[in-house]
């Protein structure tokens, strides 16, 4: 019931989600009463939107799990003097999810495009903390956390995310995947209790979900 409730809430409200997603704006005029033969196709299009929620909701959910290992890297960076960019690693990542795409039958480029956005959400994230625990040492991490171990869960959510943008072709590029996935990312928020540091960072590591296939 809950589902269906946020469903309805997508569907009548797409356009103002959309605002939430992209940061886009502009009045939108209310939409013409549909004449009494179009009610089958609008009641397909609910399903069709119902079946698009369920494959969208994982990416958003995964998406925050990944964002959840930044504070691990920040905390692993933390005190070292290492920068928080790391182009080797983040090709790797790269190089590794278009293999993992293409094992699936996924498309690798729209699978490189959506990550390159969860690496820079990351990064989001790891600055975030640094410039917090810069202004007050006391919230600073105590210990350093194994970044060979972070990056082991890291790859596992990783894998877990591609198989996830290979279930979604459909869902990625319906006219609907932009409201839709920004309920699934507003629920998500509530569920995790995200800040607002991580709340920015969760929308960053969406931006080209809803671009297509």
């Amino acid at each position: 019931m809950q589902l269906i409730t946020s469903m309805r809430s997508a569907l009548t409200a797409g356009a103002a989600a959309a605002v939430l997603l992209t940061g886009t704006g502009g009045a939108v005029a209310a939409p013409a009463a549909l004449p009494a033969k179009a009610a089958a196709p609008a009641a397909a299009t609910t399903r069709s939107a119902h079946s698009a929620y369920g494959r969208l909701g994982p990416l958003a959910g995964l998406s925050a799990e990944r964002l959840a290992t930044g504070d691990l890297v920040a905390a692993a960076k933390w005190g070292t003097g290492g920068p928080i960019d790391d182009p080797a690693r983040e090709q790797e990542v790269l190089d590794a999810v278009a293999d993992q795409a293409r094992q699936l039958g996924a498309d690798p480029a729209a699978t490189v495009r959506i990550f390159r956005d969860q690496i820079e959400a990351s990064k989001v994230v790891q600055r975030g903390l640094h410039r917090r625990w810069h202004a007050d040492p006391a919230q600073a991490p105590t210990t350093r956390p194994d970044l060979d171990e972070v990056r082991k869960e890291i790859n596992r959510i990783n894998g877990e995310l591609v198989r996830a943008i290979a279930r979604s072709p459909h869902a990625r590029s319906a006219p609907y995947c932009t409201p839709l996935l920004t309920v699934a990312a507003a629920r998500v928020r509530h569920e995790r209790h995200l800040d607002g540091l991580h709340s920015v960072a969760l929308s960053r590591s969406l931006r080209s979900v809803c671009d297509g296939t």
